[in-house]
């Protein structure tokens, strides 16, 4: 498994920094044999680079081709399309994020939870409701419950005894609108948090937030991206001190948070906004952060795969700038990594590998300078074995060249 040390991630009492990817939809694809293939061909990308965690969801709350057709009644092909993608993931040496439901609509989400519990007779009036209803909570409780204690028909290991499961996120970017005090989503993250650990005590933990400072933190509300995001009822610190929360997530959309039309404002935003969470993840949560999420859709005016370069280039530098000081910033996720022949479901934010050379150097170097951090070597002299050192000044220098 996964651990914590302190602010930094060990495997077997090594360092575990994190270079990785998102790809939310491998269980949908994973249920129709015709599409099948296309997961294994993405865990063959990410592998081909050097990626070593995924991030995709295990949920999708009734609707088209979905796991949880109704409250605690499941579709059994697609809960083997869920093996299918953890055993893939395995057979690659890629560690899995799952995420156990959404914020947004997509996929069901909070709303269908919402929707079940109308139709079972509660009176509840906001998608909201979801963080404070006991009835609603028992239906997301419920579906933690059976999640965790899925044996996979592929490898015949239980959910919570996996170690190709890095962590359970409890929600894709929750948000609360409905309490801007934050109060009803401090409290649904504690019950959750505990919920989880109850079942399975050996995972890693974390929310799914997107970062936003709130109320606890006044002094850190100018490093929001803006107004609007201290009002959503998140809170970076305060959320992240819960018990049972392993570590901290962060997400990085400068074009979908400030201005679609992209411009240098993105990258100063981007280094300060990392720069914020890390320092804060350090000195205040005492735990590692990872950026979930990162990425920048081709639909953004002035787009170019130079920029994208560019953006990428700078969340590895950030994460690595901490890692040589031994910092909370534990690594990123990028949003997202498609195989060829998926455009029908790209949002502006894929990455094909293959079609996308330049990218993919980046990722590759990135990979092989995270690995130098995480050799035992670098490890046990911290940095003073002269060898190791100069290996990754070397990368650094490579990196410098693209």
């Amino acid at each position: 498994m996964v651990e914590r040390k302190g602010n930094q991630f060990v495997v077997g009492g090594q360092p575990f920094y994190v270079n990785g990817f998102n790809t939310y939809w491998l269980m949908v694809l994973a249920v129709d044999p015709s599409t099948r293939g296309k997961v294994t061909e993405t865990f063959e990308h990410a592998s081909a680079v050097g990626l070593t965690v995924g991030r995709t969801w295990a949920f999708n709350d009734g609707g088209w081709r979905a796991l949880q057709k109704s409250p605690s009644v499941y579709d059994e092909d697609v809960f083997k399309a869920l093996d299918f993608v953890v055993s893939e993931a395995k057979a690659h040496n890629i560690r899995l994020i799952l995420s156990l439901t959404n914020n947004w609509e997509a996929y069901g989400g909070k709303a269908q939870y919402v929707k079940w519990g109308r139709a079972a007779g509660l009176n509840l009036t906001s998608d909201d409701d979801f963080f404070i209803d006991p009835t609603v909570k028992s239906y997301y409780k419920a579906h933690v419950k059976t999640v965790l204690n899925r044996v996979n028909t592929f490898t015949n290991i239980t959910y919570k005894d996996d170690s190709t499961i890095f962590a359970w996120e409890l929600m894709n970017e929750p948000r609360c609108l409905a309490d801007a005090s934050g109060n009803n989503l401090q409290a649904w993250i504690e019950e959750m948090a505990f919920h989880v650990k109850s079942i399975d005590s050996k995972h890693l933990v974390e929310i799914g937030l997107e970062g936003f400072y709130g109320t606890s933190t006044p002094d850190r509300l100018q490093f929001n991206p803006n107004t609007f995001a201290c009002q959503v009822g998140t809170d970076f610190i305060r959320n992240h001190q819960t018990l049972g929360i392993d570590f901290a997530t962060a997400h990085i959309y400068p074009d979908a948070w400030i201005s679609n039309t992209i411009s240098d404002l993105h990258l100063q935003f981007t280094e300060s906004w990392m720069q914020s969470h890390i320092d804060d993840a350090e000195d205040l949560l005492g735990m590692p952060v990872v950026f979930a999420e990162f990425g920048v859709s081709d639909k953004d005016k002035n787009f170019s795969v130079s920029f994208r370069d560019q953006f990428i280039d700078m969340v590895y530098k950030n994460i690595l700038n901490s890692a040589k000081r031994g910092g909370s910033g534990a690594g990123s996720l990028l949003w997202q990594l498609f195989p060829e022949g998926t455009d029908y479901m790209d949002d502006g934010y894929a990455v094909v590998l293959t079609k996308s050379i330049s990218t993919s150097n980046i990722l590759s170097l990135q990979s092989r300078r995270i690995q130098m951090f995480n050799s035992k070597c670098s490890w046990r002299c911290h940095w003073g074995c002269r060898k190791k050192k100069s290996s990754v000044d070397g990368l650094f220098s490579q990196h410098n060249q693209l």
